[in-house]
């Protein structure tokens, strides 16, 4: 049943105010995430990038199947008649159009009376068509027989989105996703089964013009599609999000970061220590010795006479009386030196005679 858009509208005026202020602090809240967080915005990385591909290729595709070249032809519509037309006036003006194929032979053969026209606008031709078993008086046995193929584009897509998600494709980033995927997934297969079991195909028995007719099949068919499609594409865009940090992001364990810290600090400590080789190296050889001394010679050399240049000595005696305070360097030089190199007193602990 179609809902009038006044109502669409009232709702819209009564729910809006109230709404729009929460979606948009959700949205803050999910855009200011990483900050708490303690975490910054990285590029893509390439494992979340293979499991995007493969969604939106996914969702590609659904979107192809879509089109009406590789949608099954409705005789109705192609021949433009009425439900109630007789079949070889039907069967008449399609082979007008274009070969008859065994499907259209068979059919010919069902379309005997108005309830299998009925029940092929709800199921459509494939299945009017090569249903061995079926026949116009149990419709369940036509549901039951398209049940598989309904049921196709939604497995694939769960196979695909589950394949999208796992540690092996999307390392890290995917598993969080995965409930989610899996359960969407579930509740649209359900929903479809429900609805095409559920549809009242005696409806079109009253549908006295070609415009009147409701083809259930080829409008759920469209609606599934498009719903898998952008299922895909909004989990690309749930993956994006999160592997690069923008949102939904889960601020590290405790342990996690004291690990994070060991490693940096061990990286830093192995550097030192390359460090002291190197200066050890270059100490013991008399040959890196003797050039170091001849640097330092250099260098003490070129600052005298920089120092004995006039234009130099005013310089640096402007900059100590007017711009440098020579006591704020000296307290922040204590505090430094005091930093690296503790008290001596500090380091050696009191001793009591008696």
């Amino acid at each position: 049943m179609a809902i009038p858009w006044g109502t669409i509208k009232s709702l819209l005026i009564f729910f809006g105010p109230i709404l729009l202020p929460k979606a948009i602090s959700y949205y803050r809240s999910v855009r200011n995430a990483p900050r708490p967080a303690g975490v910054s915005v990285q590029p893509l990385p390439s494992q979340a990038l293979r499991a995007i591909s493969i969604l939106v290729t996914n969702a590609i595709i659904f979107v192809v199947r879509i089109l009406p070249a590789f949608a099954p032809e409705n005789v109705f519509t192609r021949t433009q008649s009425r439900l109630q037309i007789p079949v070889d006036v039907l069967f008449n003006r399609l082979a007008s159009l274009r070969t008859l194929t065994p499907d259209d032979e068979a059919l010919r053969s069902r379309f005997v009376n108005l309830e299998s026209r009925l029940l092929y606008l709800q199921f459509g031709p494939e299945v009017l068509a090569r249903c061995p078993f079926c026949n116009a008086d149990d419709p369940r046995s036509y549901f039951y027989y398209a049940l598989p193929a309904l049921l196709a584009p939604h497995l694939t897509n769960l196979v695909l989105g589950s394949l999208a998600t796992s540690s092996l494709v999307a390392g890290p980033h995917g598993p969080k996703w995965r409930a989610t995927t899996a359960v969407t997934c579930f509740l649209a297969a359900a929903l479809d089964v429900y609805l095409t079991s559920s549809y009242n195909y005696q409806a079109n028995a009253r549908a006295l013009r070609l415009s009147d007719i409701d083809a259930f099949f080829w409008t759920s068919r469209t609606i599934r599609y498009a719903g898998l499609a952008t299922l895909d594409i909004v989990l690309a865009v749930l993956l994006f999000l999160s592997s690069t940090n923008r949102a939904f992001v889960s601020p590290e364990t405790p342990a996690a970061r004291v690990d994070a810290v060991t490693r940096q600090l061990a990286a830093t400590k192995s550097r030192l220590s390359a460090v002291g080789i190197v200066k050890n190296a270059a100490v013991r050889d008399e040959e890196l010795r003797t050039r170091s001394a001849a640097y330092w010679q250099h260098e003490g050399r070129l600052m005298r006479e920089v120092m004995e240049d006039r234009e130099v000595v005013e310089g640096v005696n402007d900059a100590l009386q007017n711009r440098i305070d020579i006591q704020d360097i000296t307290r922040d030089a204590d505090a430094y030196a005091l930093n690296v190199l503790p008290r001596m007193e500090a380091m050696v602990p009191e001793t009591t005679v008696g």
